[in-house]
């Protein structure tokens, strides 16, 4: 028994040493990208989390160790909860409008032999442009009171306002704009996906008489079902993450309306110079982006059993 095992332990041995030989080449593309993570990701990371803990100011060497009170701070502080409601509200609008409007765009080129390429361009004009630019057209040609179509209404008689001064709407107009942005990204992307649909199986449910509807349903849906997740995830990251627009155009305000976790962070950070406080937001923050990266491993692999 004992040489039994022994011969089986020295085979197993043997077999992993054989592995190990002929995938070292796999390992070693491998390792670039194992160190930028452990350089630019787990480093800092880890950095963070030890500073969220800390009243380090962010230039003096002299910090002391306050444990838990960043969080027990921010949690108790009435604007943190008004960034994260808004912070919630901003996800649910991008997990819908711009997913509706780029999934019928999408299929709408779908459908059209001609002019494919020359759409796909422009709808992918807004995402490459740099979001300055962006907030910038925004502000002048559409939301300026003064010489924008606002300004331009007003002088018709129209009893308007630019929304980015209203508390009430606020938060919505700058989601406009960063919709605006976005909704030609997802067109791209589904659209490559809808492409993969196997063009058999397009044809039988025509022969079938399937309607649209049901095409959609049965067909392309069930093909771009992981291009569809992945999406989703990668929406709920970047909306716990939103900055650029809503700091270019609002800074967070009137009166907070626009507030998000990270332009509370920020604030935090950069005007009252507490970067342990803005640590521990930050930190907040990363937990949705975690939640949704296991979301979508969860429904991946439900999806590979299946």
């Amino acid at each position: 028994m004992y040489a039994a095992r022994s011969y089986l332990r020295l085979r197993l041995v043997r077999r992993m040493g054989c592995l190990m030989k002929s995938n070292w080449k796999y390992y070693l593309f491998l390792l670039p990208a194992v160190l930028i993570s452990l350089c630019i990701v787990f480093i800092p990371g880890t950095m963070t989390i030890g500073i969220s803990m800390t009243d380090w100011n962010g230039f003096s060497q002299d910090f002391s160790f306050v444990g838990l009170d960043n969080f027990r701070e921010i949690f108790s502080n009435r604007y943190f909860w008004v960034a994260f409601r808004n912070n919630i509200v901003w996800t649910l609008l991008f997990l819908t409008i711009p997913v509706a409007i780029g999934m019928i765009a999408a299929f709408l080129i779908l459908e059209r032999r001609k002019g494919r390429d020359a759409l796909q361009t422009v709808f992918l004009i807004p995402y490459v442009l740099a979001p300055v630019v962006n907030a910038m057209l925004w502000q002048n040609i559409i939301f300026n009171p003064i010489s924008g179509i606002i300004g331009w209404l007003k002088s018709l008689g129209y009893n308007v306002f630019s929304p980015l001064s209203n508390p009430d709407v606020a938060l919505f107009a700058v989601a406009a704009v960063d919709i605006w942005h976005y909704w030609g990204f997802l067109t791209i992307i589904y659209f490559a996906a809808l492409r993969q649909t196997p063009d058999e199986q397009i044809e039988a449910a025509s022969v079938e008489g399937a309607s649209f509807l049901q095409k959609v349903r049965y067909v392309y849906f069930p093909h771009i079902k992981p291009t569809f997740k992945l999406m989703w995830s990668m929406i709920i990251i970047f909306s716990f993450l939103a900055f650029d627009y809503v700091y270019l155009l609002t800074q967070g305000g009137p009166a907070h309306a626009t507030e998000m976790l990270s332009t509370f962070a920020y604030s935090i950070a950069f005007q009252e110079f507490r970067l342990g406080k803005a640590s521990a937001a930050a930190l907040f923050m990363s937990i949705f982006g975690l939640l949704a990266s296991f979301l979508y491993l969860k429904l991946s692999k439900k999806e590979e059993r299946e």
